[in-house]
């Protein structure tokens, strides 16, 4: 590890969402990328915004930093991706993991999404598990980290581990694994291999729900994750992790916006084309959930 160059991160928190946007940026060069960005969406009033994304883009260039990649760990089902418009900003590339095509293939009969390409081209990357990459004098490795959703990635940046929903802070364990394709074997199995790596290594979570009230965090490593957890400390053994996380998944609601993020986040966060009046409809299944 010491021979590692250790990325920069800032961490921006989206209080309606829990979300937390990642800018993890390479001292050296000055070239970054930005993490699970965030489109602003009022669901009563149908309304997007990007105060979210605009706070991210003014820290880049305050820093006086290069986006070479948008990166999305998933395709996330509490908030709306603002890829798109931070590609329209910074002319970058969105890229997310191969299984993709997984879960569109999931959720394009549930929407009816008729106009939904065979292919995710809406990305101009899909990562392979084990692929690298680089930014500056950063090397990166992409992790499949399945579970939560079967496409889910886990990136590795230098020292620090971008794991999306794949495990919290230590006070609040791991993501859900009931929705379509999720398994809570499989994320048990992910979660190995993160807590694989060495215990100094930084982990970024992708939310924080501030259990009983504390401050917000959302930096840990897994050394504390091994320690602390409580879905995964004392070297927790599979069979039961799972029976717990089946457990409590069968009382959790569904995410207030699952419906418009899904339908959004699975087209690299493309907003559904105007119709003939110029305005632009999500659509809401009944009776699929």
């Amino acid at each position: 590890m010491d021979n590692l160059t250790k990325p920069l991160v800032e961490g921006f928190f989206d209080k309606r969402t829990s979300t937390i946007t990642y800018v993890a940026s390479c001292p050296e060069t000055k070239k970054a990328v930005i993490i699970d960005s965030v489109l602003d969406f009022d669901a009563p009033s149908g309304r997007t915004f990007t105060e979210s994304a605009d706070r991210v883009l003014a820290y880049v260039a305050e820093k006086g930093l290069e986006v070479t990649w948008l990166l999305e760990t998933h395709a996330h089902a509490d908030h709306l991706s603002g890829a798109p418009y931070m590609r329209r900003k910074l002319d970058v590339g969105i890229a997310i993991g191969c299984h993709i095509k997984d879960v569109r293939d999931v959720f394009k009969p549930i929407f009816n999404l008729t106009d939904l390409s065979e292919e995710p081209n809406e990305f101009e990357h899909l990562w392979q598990d084990g692929e690298s990459f680089e930014v500056g004098a950063l090397q990166c490795e992409v992790l499949h980290t399945p579970g939560h959703t079967p496409a889910c990635l886990t990136y590795r940046i230098g020292d620090a581990l971008f794991v999306g929903d794949t495990i919290f802070m230590p006070d609040f364990g791991s993501a859900r694994c009931d929705f379509p394709g999720g398994s809570a074997r499989t994320l048990y199995r992910s979660v190995q291999r993160i807590l694989s790596m060495p215990d100094p290594y930084r982990i970024f979570v992708g939310h924080d729900y501030q259990p009983g009230g504390r401050e917000i965090a959302f930096e840990t490593t897994v050394g504390e994750e091994k320690a602390r957890s409580i879905h995964f400390k004392n070297g927790r053994d599979e069979d039961s992790f799972v029976a717990m996380r089946e457990e409590r998944d069968k009382t959790l609601g569904m995410p207030n916006l699952i419906l418009p993020s899904i339908q959004v986040n699975i087209r690299a966060g493309k907003l559904p084309e105007p119709e003939d009046n110029g305005v632009r409809y999500l659509k809401l299944p009944l009776d699929q959930f």
